[in-house]
């Protein structure tokens, strides 16, 4: 239900990121409790919005999307909100019990609510006819998920399950988290792949894009690899 740059793009840790800089949305690390959870909240919908615009478009699908697709698709009672949400629940278990990395609000909140928030706006963003529309949609989509994924990261209040795997993967194995990222999301897609999910020219512009796109939205609160 989104790096350190990898060539297939996920949101990067907060735990790989420099001391923030000048921004004009200020230092959230001073920010009060409450207000880093509502920039979490809306961090976590904007990816979700993002996420779903991105599914929709159908031009392609990002590695951990093509995994959920591929796999409500032969889950009859899955949809692909709940295989967000699963596998993301299983994966920072995996995190927490084998690989040490602990579990934080920002945490249990990505793993739930980005799957939540595809199921809720996937009917209301029907696939547009024609080139020109469906690929705004999907540009648009990427667009969310890279400020989504700056706000949510900025709110300081951990990161999520897929980003935990990779850190305790790379923690474990001695080896560049680019590296481990890079390994997990390969065969992410390659799962999705396997199970039918569209992997189109959209995938290729994910790639190129999403780093971008969520280095944008980290420098919006002054956070810079």
């Amino acid at each position: 239900m989104g790096t350190m740059r990898s060539p297939i793009g996920d949101p990067p840790a907060p735990q790989t990121l420099l001391e923030p800089s000048a921004a004009p949305t200020g230092v959230t690390a001073n920010w009060s409790f409450a207000s880093r959870f509502l920039l979490l909240n809306v961090g976590l919908l904007a990816y979700g919005l993002g996420l779903a615009a991105m599914i929709q478009a159908q031009v392609g699908l990002a590695p951990w999307d093509a995994f959920h697709l591929g796999l409500a698709a032969h889950v009859s009672w899955l949809t692909v909100g709940q295989a967000s949400i699963a596998v993301g629940v299983l994966l920072q278990t995996i995190a927490a019990a084998f690989l040490g990395m602990p579990i934080g609000i920002g945490s249990v909140l990505n793993a739930l609510l980005l799957g939540l928030y595809i199921d809720l706006f996937r009917p209301h963003l029907p696939t547009p006819p024609g080139i020109l529309a469906p690929w705004l949609l999907y540009l648009g989509g990427i667009f969310l998920v890279g400020v989504g994924t700056g706000t949510y990261i900025a709110s300081r209040f951990g990161a999520g399950p897929r980003d935990s795997t990779a850190l305790g993967l790379a923690r474990r194995t001695g080896w560049p988290i680019r590296r481990v990222r890079t390994a997990i999301e390969l065969i992410a897609l390659s799962g999705g792949f396997l199970l039918g999910a569209k992997i189109g020219w959209g995938t290729l512009a994910y790639a190129l894009l999403s780093g971008p796109a969520m280095s944008a939205g980290l420098r919006l609160y002054g956070i810079r690899k």
